[in-house]
């Protein structure tokens, strides 16, 4: 396994010291790539960040923030940031490599996830996301395009650029408008109970396909988030307790949210939910 440097070391990564294969994925500040440590012959993902166009968007404090805080967490169901280094015009990320790649992906080829493999991934999650307010993190954009699948179906949580470290109510609204509570839209002060909320949207996705307060247009999105104007279809049939789960997430209230301990102690949890948190490429047929 490639170990961290320490932070005086960090200077001593550069970018020889990488072999460079295919792109995994390119986001607004750069690209992903799939990467060999020449030395321990590890496999990683190489995080590519062009300073220009952090400068261009006054990011740079949030990608700060971002190594700080994903470089402190190591759990299994978040992708750990190794290291990181830089030149004159670029910044590398040194990150695990989840060899299958985005759930999202994942999720739109097979429409919806059985009640099983929802209830893995939500486990996994609220653990994931218990260690990290443990830790006074708070995500703040968990969705299925920042969700990571080991070669083992194991859940892995990605990109912490919108996470935060404190023990104080935030004012920022941030995420992705389909996935943000009430207090957000109605820009109100938020917690740690904004990621658990987002639990209850994934939930929701996983089981039917589409997020609860999905519209066409985004006002209305607004509204049905802050009426809270919550819909069970009638097809595909989803049991009552996922929906029961569900309506405890799903609370205008922060406070009255289902805690992770509770989530975890759910019933449709504990029926569902595999121990072992990884979905075998063979299950999915």
């Amino acid at each position: 396994m490639l170990s961290c440097r320490e932070d005086d070391d960090r200077g001593e990564w550069k970018i020889d010291d990488f072999e460079i294969g295919k792109p995994l994925g390119e986001g607004k500040f750069g690209r992903v790539y799939l990467a060999r440590e020449r030395k321990s012959r590890y496999v990683v993902a190489l995080k590519v960040v062009h300073r220009e166009r952090l400068e261009k968007y006054k990011m740079q404090d949030q990608l700060r923030r971002e190594i700080e805080i994903q470089s402190d967490l190591n759990h299994p169901n978040i992708i750990r940031l190794f290291g990181w280094f830089h030149d004159e015009t670029r910044i590398f990320l040194i990150l695990e490599f989840a060899a299958r790649g985005e759930l999202y992906k994942e999720l739109k080829e097979v429409d919806r996830f059985p009640e099983s493999r929802a209830a893995t991934y939500i486990a996994s999650l609220t653990r994931a996301l218990a260690y990290c307010h443990e830790k006074h993190v708070i995500h703040r954009d968990i969705k299925p395009e920042n969700l990571l699948m080991d070669l083992e179906g194991r859940l892995k949580i990605a990109d912490f650029g919108w996470s935060v470290q404190s023990v104080d109510r935030r004012k920022t609204m941030c995420g992705t408008l389909d996935y943000l509570p009430p207090e957000m839209v109605e820009n109100k002060s938020h917690d740690f109970t904004v990621d658990n909320w987002t639990l209850g949207i994934l939930c929701y996705e996983f089981l039917y396909g589409f997020p609860p307060f999905e519209t066409a247009d985004q006002h209305e999105t607004f509204k049905k988030i802050m009426r809270i104007d919550l819909n069970f279809p009638s097809s595909p049939q989803v049991s009552t307790g996922a929906k029961d789960l569900i309506r405890k997430l799903l609370v205008k209230d922060p406070s009255k949210r289902l805690s992770l301990q509770r989530v975890l102690e759910h019933p449709w949890i504990v029926k569902n939910a595999d121990p072992s948190g990884t979905w075998e490429v063979q299950v999915q047929q």
